[in-house]
């Protein structure tokens, strides 16, 4: 037989061997912002509900560091973090937040429905200052210090183990 007849049976076989050493290793799932430790790029957004205003880059400045949490009422690890935005709120932590693609009404039926430990939330229509801060996806929160530089980037939905590692955080950037 000649060797020519291997090459399919060779190349299924890596393939399938990459494969899994992929599923055994896992994988790189988070894309650490490029702007941690450096200054939020300035903006200023819309609000995107009644009741709450916008937020530009001027809210960080001065005062305790805070929190920017960007977020959308289509997102289900958005409602999984609820709980503990608001035992955040609890603790005195101002959360400022970014909605993501979002409809006016849709992100006033979340906060309806699952708390609101927001003191403005802005309306990034297009992503833009999702993607300037260097955000992959949502939820994703950042840590703001009082200079309105980036501290600290929480990837993902901020679980309840999280809650005293984001405390020690801001408070650690005084």
């Amino acid at each position: 037989m000649r060797p020519v007849f291997f090459i399919p049976l060779a190349l299924f076989l890596f393939f399938a061997g990459l494969a899994g050493y992929m599923l055994a290793n896992g994988r790189f799932e988070a894309v650490p912002s490029h702007m941690v430790n450096k200054p939020l790029p300035e903006f200023t957004l819309p609000p995107a509900v009644d009741g709450l205003p916008g937020t530009s880059r001027a809210d960080f400045i001065g005062g305790k560091p805070k929190l920017l949490n960007v977020w959308a009422s289509w997102c289900l690890p958005c409602i999984a973090e609820a709980p503990q935005l608001e035992a955040l709120k609890e603790e005195g932590v101002e959360i400022i937040g970014i909605a993501i693609r979002d409809k006016p009404e849709d992100v006033g039926d979340f906060l309806n429905r699952y708390g609101n430990p927001y003191t403005r939330i802005g309306a990034d229509d297009i992503s833009q200052l999702q993607i300037e801060i260097g955000a992959a996806g949502v939820p994703e929160t950042f840590v703001i210090d009082a200079k309105g530089n980036i501290r600290h980037q929480h990837i993902g939905d901020i679980r309840a183990s999280d809650v005293p590692k984001l405390l020690q955080i801001l408070e650690d950037v005084q």
